[in-house]
């Protein structure tokens, strides 16, 4: 297809037939293909399995496609929780991992026998007494200036994730002392990284803790969690990472550090969302109106509410007007929706080929953290979820959202009784 699209414009005309813009489309057999080629290369890790992030795509359909390819599940609230039970994923096969959790997601990750990864050394008590000590847990720690964080995640310093070194030493003790048998370690520091060696850096934080931790307290830790972080090239500028490159890198390391000690049995997890399936999802809009004052504005039927990175982050996300895919690109736009958020805007000063009322545009890498953020701010609402199965078709994973679904927490019986 056309600047690397699995559709064209009339494919999507089609589409539009039944599903009018905005929506949200998912490549199915990309996604698959490239979460196989991600598990295999990581394969070499001893026990790997990587915990898909649910917060990326939160879509039952997506997560039962990754469960199928031996995913886990990543989750951080009840109804993470919920949709990975529905779609059949349990026991170790979740991660919880959350922060200022309350009592009932701990009930419903040990319910599940989710493994629980504690943010702070006071939850320890605060699980036991609401939900019980679990046989396995893990701990996030959070290396403070050992280690860098990037423009999204911030400095581990100012992050609010996680144990202090300290902490973990101690958190350990105590969780020994009440009973619990089996360990991990996690940490997560970094989001959207393009730098492989940041991982390598990380390994080799979690691999030497995990050697000072035995020595210590003579606790043989089960497994690490390096977390996800591993980001996607947004701009052609960008590089992808290799992942056969840096698991190979990632296993030296452990051969050096881990091996030689003879800890010949510690797993390495990771907890990828937007590397498996951001580079595969596309949110479709409708050019409605053109606008012309101190620049020049494209105006779209879909608006921050469908996709916020642009808004929050300054994100870049590239931009396919449909069946121009090869005119000149020399015309300045403002690509804008409708909120009454001057910072709702999809692309400032973009080069783009001539774009006239109706022409429809593809808006690249939506596949994480896209519909995902939606909300509901100006009363808009949230969009379809479709998926481009291999054989051309497409079904709906998510129905757009309705005024009524919309005013369904609204008690209107009141609203007349109300004086």
């Amino acid at each position: 297809m056309n600047n690397g699209l699995p559709f064209d414009k009339s494919h999507i005309n089609l589409i539009i037939n039944h599903h009018p813009t905005p929506f949200h489309i998912y490549d199915e057999t990309a996604i698959i293909n490239n979460a196989r080629k991600f598990r295999k290369a990581f394969s070499i890790l001893p026990g790997f399995k990587n915990y898909f992030a649910v917060k990326a795509l939160p879509n039952p359909i997506i997560m039962k496609i990754l469960h199928k390819e031996g995913f886990g599940a990543d989750c951080s609230s009840m109804p993470e929780l919920v949709l990975a039970e529905k779609v059949g994923i349990k026991g170790e096969d979740i991660m919880f991992t959350s922060n200022d959790t309350p009592v009932a997601e701990f009930i419903k990750a040990k319910e599940l026998g989710a493994i629980i990864n504690l943010d702070d050394i006071t939850h320890i008590d605060f699980l036991e007494k609401h939900a019980g000590m679990p046989e396995k847990i893990c701990f996030r720690y959070n290396p403070g200036n050992l280690k860098h964080g990037n423009a999204i995640i911030g400095n581990p310093v100012e992050a609010k994730y996680g144990f202090t070194r300290e902490q973990i030493i101690e958190g350990y003790k105590i969780a020994k002392q009440k009973g619990v048998k089996r360990f991990g370690l996690h940490t997560m520091v970094a989001s959207n990284e393009l730098n492989p060696d940041y991982f390598v850096e990380t390994a080799n934080i979690l691999f030497d803790f995990v050697l000072e931790i035995h020595e210590k307290l003579g606790i043989k830790i089960e497994f690490i969690n390096l977390g996800g972080g591993i980001g996607i090239p947004y701009t052609k500028e960008q590089v992808v990472i290799d992942y056969e490159k840096l698991a190979k890198q990632i296993y030296e390391s452990y051969e050096k550090k881990i091996l030689a000690k003879g800890f010949d049995k510690l797993q390495i997890f990771m907890e990828c969302g937007r590397v498996i399936t951001g580079p595969y999802g596309y949110l479709i809009t409708k050019v409605i109106h053109l606008k012309d004052t101190y620049k020049k504005y494209v105006g779209c039927d879909a608006c921050m509410a469908n996709l916020m990175r642009p808004a929050i982050y300054g994100a870049y996300h590239k931009i396919t007007v449909l069946e121009k895919e090869n005119n000149q690109e020399d015309h300045k736009y403002d690509v804008t929706g409708s909120l009454c958020e001057n910072n709702d805007k999809f692309a400032i000063d973009r080069m783009l080929p001539k774009i006239e009322v109706g022409d429809i545009l593809a808006i690249h890498n939506t596949g994480a953290h896209g519909h995902s953020m939606g909300f509901n701010y100006n009363g808009k609402l949230r969009s379809a979820e479709l998926l481009l199965r291999g054989d051309g078709s497409v079904i709906e994973i998510r129905r757009a959202e309705t005024a009524d679904d919309y005013f369904k927490t609204f008690d209107f019986n009141l609203l007349e009784k109300f004086k």
